[in-house]
Parts: C-alpha cells; sequence; structure tokens
C-alpha cells in the first residue's frame, strides 16, 4: 500500500510537471519569446536599475554593519567579471546598502566624509563640496530604503535612491575616496571589508 502510493504521488508530480511546461511553451508561442524573455529578467534588471548597466552583473552576499551592537544597513556590491577590488576606481560597479534604522541624510553625508579622511587627503575647499552634494543627494532613511552608489571609472560616482536615480558627483577622486570607505584597505570597518570581499580578486 505504502509502495503504490509513492507510485502514485510521484506520477501526479510529473503530470502536473508536464502541464506546467506544456503551457509555458504555449504561453511563448501565443505572446512571443520577448514577452518571456521581458519576464524573465534577472533580479539585477528587475529590481536593482541602478546595476542593469553592468553587463552580468552578480552581487556578494549581503554583509551587515553594526555599530555599539545597533544594526544599520546591510551591504552589498554588485560587480562584472574581471572586477579587482585591489584597483577597484578602475572598475564600474555598485554598491548598495539597504537600511535597517532611521538615519538623517545630513547624518550619513558628514560621517561619509569623515570616514573618506581616513582613505586619503584632500583639502577643506573639497570636504565642503562634497558634503554639500552629498546633502543634496542622500536623502533621510529608514528601514527597508536603498542607496546606491554607482563607480564610473575616470567620471566620478552616480547616486540610486530605492532604484530611482538622485544625480552624480562628477569627481573621480571623489569617487576613488567615497568607495575606499568599504573597499579601500584603510577602512574603518576591516572585518566588514574583509567579509563584503571575501573571494574576489585581489
Amino acid at each position: 500500500m505504502h509502495a503504490h502510493f509513492n507510485t502514485t504521488w510521484a506520477g501526479l508530480v510529473r503530470a502536473h510537471r508536464a502541464r506546467c511546461w506544456l503551457r509555458a511553451a504555449l504561453l511563448g508561442a501565443v505572446l512571443g519569446n520577448s514577452w518571456v524573455q521581458a519576464h524573465a529578467r534577472p533580479d539585477a534588471e528587475r529590481n536593482h536599475p541602478e546595476v542593469a548597466a553592468l553587463k552580468g552583473a552578480v552581487p556578494t552576499a549581503p554583509v551587515r554593519l553594526r555599530v555599539w551592537g545597533f544594526e544599520v544597513y546591510d551591504a552589498r556590491l554588485w560587480r562584472s567579471a574581471g572586477f579587482r577590488y585591489g584597483q577597484y576606481a578602475q572598475h564600474p560597479f555598485t554598491l548598495e546598502l539597504q537600511y535597517l534604522r532611521r538615519l538623517e541624510g545630513a547624518a550619513i553625508a558628514s560621517r561619509s566624509i569623515d570616514e573618506m579622511r581616513r582613505v586619503g587627503r584632500f583639502t577643506e575647499v573639497q570636504a565642503q563640496s562634497w558634503q554639500a552634494a552629498l546633502r543634496a543627494l542622500v536623502p533621510d532613511v529608514g528601514p527597508g530604503d536603498r542607496i546606491s552608489g554607482v563607480n564610473l571609472p575616470g567620471v566620478g560616482a552616480e547616486f540610486w535612491v530605492n532604484g530611482q536615480r538622485v544625480g552624480a558627483v562628477h569627481d573621480s577622486v571623489f569617487a576613488r575616496l567615497f568607495f575606499g570607505i568599504w573597499l579601500d584597505e584603510r577602512s574603518s570597518e576591516p572585518k566588514m571589508r574583509s567579509q563584503l570581499l571575501q573571494g574576489l580578486t585581489p
């Protein structure tokens, strides 16, 4: 009886799968391959337009930042084949931060400048200019909000908020120092950097 039940169940599963494949084939025939492909786009293109320009972009596993026991955000790095983190400024990539708590945009901008000082030197005039630019681009955030920075080699950095482009800073020095907060060996969060870059080519 038990063996007969298993055989019958297996047959039902196979039949269900066959019907699913048949419906998919008929759908493709009726609506055309373009419709099927458009609705089978990878997650990078469908839900993350900020990485659509990166051919074959693959994300790292999310890494969580905790400060004094408080969870701040999850970070992921979207990069294409050939990416080398030792030469990150020379590669296009997207750094995504998904926030877990409420933070003011002005505070994020100010902290970013402080962290950039650890990565390299810049003048007070540059600091004021970059902080003003970040304040204009970075809004107040809450749990679930996503801010992504796109590195444009030799050009600067482009910023997206929840999948919407909000602007750019056209300064390659700014971009190198800003993304260095997470990717440079002088990062104030070496453990997080190590986890973010685990398995990637130096």
